[in-house]
């Protein structure tokens, strides 16, 4: 088919679809309550529907009441059963696709199911509603003149007990429809390459001469193939390799640490950033406006949310809430049910909510991945902004970091020790030191408490990361490339620890 004819049926059809999102920005509740209902209906003959009745759940607060929240733990055995070949058990239909998820760590890898529902109406179907936005947004987009430039993860796709297994990535580049592969760079086979180092040059070779328009991916790791590409190629900039070049679609990792390097490679003003929310449980989020940092939820993916307050996570005062009943500015775990046959599951990430018409959100981080052993409550989101503001007030720039607790030994006072990898070192190391402290003071009232004459926490202790200890980290740990992720905060020390290590 030929481009022109191609970019003038895309966009057709994706403006078309707008008109459809205007119904749940309009009718949120009534959207996610015939969401929640439509799945139990589908799924009521299965084991799991058996066992809850969902026959004869019909609101949400008997729904509520009946199934309880569960962690990957605890659902792990009917998993494990399904891998293995026995269906219908938490899903009506055949499920042999999983996604494998380690998350960032070492520990022992998920294996989420990824139903023929979840992959059409709501992994696809959010592809094009990305660009469904954007286009609604950017009228006089070129965007289908030319191709995508997609990162995808670096493993292949493994066949066990008669399933099939990998990166979400991977699955969804092996799996996707027609228009998308014709639409994209590089081909499905080196997409789906499993050594990253290899795969980075095939990229840059396959795609170099390409017409890219647009790139997408994880920002730390498509940061390391642009940077690849201006060294191969010599050259300044991205727009002197691909001068049509106008839009970068990422998510995975905050992109705030990442920004001003982008902006330094991709030097034009009208070149956009369009932020997403997913993960292999589902696509959540998109970015619905330029030029803004928070998400819109989107409600008609096969995804019923619910909520449970931070400041009671965990706690035997835990209780989730519906979409209608959340409140702005708070933190929240998410709670979600899918059309992959997850219940009430535990996602492990928390969202704060920007707007509520429509709902939108922004990413704060993870609920494991905090510091919180002083009472401190520090969330990814308080680390980042604060590194932004160092890192602009000393001229820094940084690639990747971590942090642990220093705890209280021998009535030593506790601390938050860092490791940070800086692409541009601070003028001022001290000062970046004294910067970042005061930042995080300014953003987290319970830092402030605990840092106040020093009462509990002394000043963050940071090192210097030598050149590519992250990097030599996670090739060291198998991780490279595609969606692993660096460790932001723990309240262990486990991979501080290692990375101090690989420092000397």
């Amino acid at each position: 088919m030929p481009i022109p004819l191609f970019n003038s049926i895309a966009s057709w059809l994706l403006k078309k679809r707008y008109h459809q999102i205007e119904l749940f920005l309009k009718y949120p509740e009534e959207v996610q309550e015939e969401v929640l209902l439509q799945l139990l209906e589908f799924a009521e003959d299965t084991e799991v529907g058996r066992k809850y009745e969902f026959d004869s759940i019909e609101s949400y607060n008997t729904f509520k009441e009946r199934l309880p929240i569960v962690s990957y733990e605890q659902i792990e055995p009917i998993i494990e059963r399904t891998r293995k070949g026995e269906q219908n058990l938490f899903w009506p239909t055949k499920v042999k696709l999983f996604a494998k998820s380690s998350g960032t760590t070492n520990a022992k890898s998920k294996f989420i199911p990824v139903s023929s529902e979840a992959l059409e109406d709501c992994h696809y179907k959010s592809s094009k509603d990305l660009l469904c936005l954007y286009l609604n947004n950017n009228e006089n987009s070129q965007l289908f003149t030319g191709k995508s430039l997609r990162l995808g993860g670096s493993k292949e796709l493994y066949e066990d007990n008669g399933s099939l297994f990998g990166d979400l990535s991977a699955i969804l580049i092996d799996n996707m429809p027609l228009w998308a592969e014709y639409s994209s760079t590089p081909s499905n086979k080196v997409s789906l390459m499993s050594e990253w180092e290899s795969k980075l040059m095939a990229i840059i070779h396959e795609s170099m001469h390409e017409n890219v328009t647009s790139l997408a991916g994880v920002p730390s790791w498509m940061l390391v193939l642009m940077n690849k590409v201006l060294e191969e190629t010599g050259k300044e900039n991205l727009f002197q390799v691909w001068g049509n070049l106008e839009v970068y679609f990422h998510g995975g990792v905050n992109f705030n640490p990442y920004k001003e390097q982008y902006k330094k490679i991709l030097p034009n003003e009208n070149f956009r950033y369009y932020e997403i929310y997913n993960a292999s449980e589902g696509f959540f989020a998109i970015q619905d406006r330029n030029n803004e940092e928070d998400l819109l939820l989107m409600l008609d993916y096969g995804i019923f949310y619910e909520f449970i307050p931070m400041d009671v996570y965990g706690t035997l005062e835990q209780e989730a809430i519906p979409l209608w009943e959340v409140e702005l500015g708070k933190n929240y775990a998410i709670i979600i049910t899918t059309n992959s046959g997850l219940w009430r599951y535990k996602i492990g990430d928390t969202v704060r909510f920007t707007s509520k018409s429509p709902y939108r959100i922004k990413v704060t981080g993870r609920t494991k991945h905090h510091i919180n052993v002083f009472g401190e409550e520090l969330i990814i989101e308080n680390a980042e902004e604060a590194l932004k503001i160092a890192c602009a007030k000393t001229k820094a720039e940084i690639i990747d970091y971590t942090a642990g607790p220093v705890f209280m030994v021998n009535k030593e006072k506790g601390a938050h020790e860092w490791v940070i990898e800086f692409r541009t070192l601070p003028k001022d190391f001290n000062s970046f030191v004294g910067v970042f402290d005061n930042a995080l003071k300014s953003l987290n009232s319970d830092y402030e408490a605990k840092r106040l004459n020093n009462i509990t926490l002394n000043l963050p202790l940071v090192h210097i990361a030598r050149k590519d200890l992250f990097y030599d980290w996670l090739k060291a740990n198998d991780k490279l490339g595609g969606q692993h992720k660096i460790p932001r905060l723990s309240n262990k020390r486990d991979y501080l620890e290692e990375l101090l290590q690989m420092n000397k």
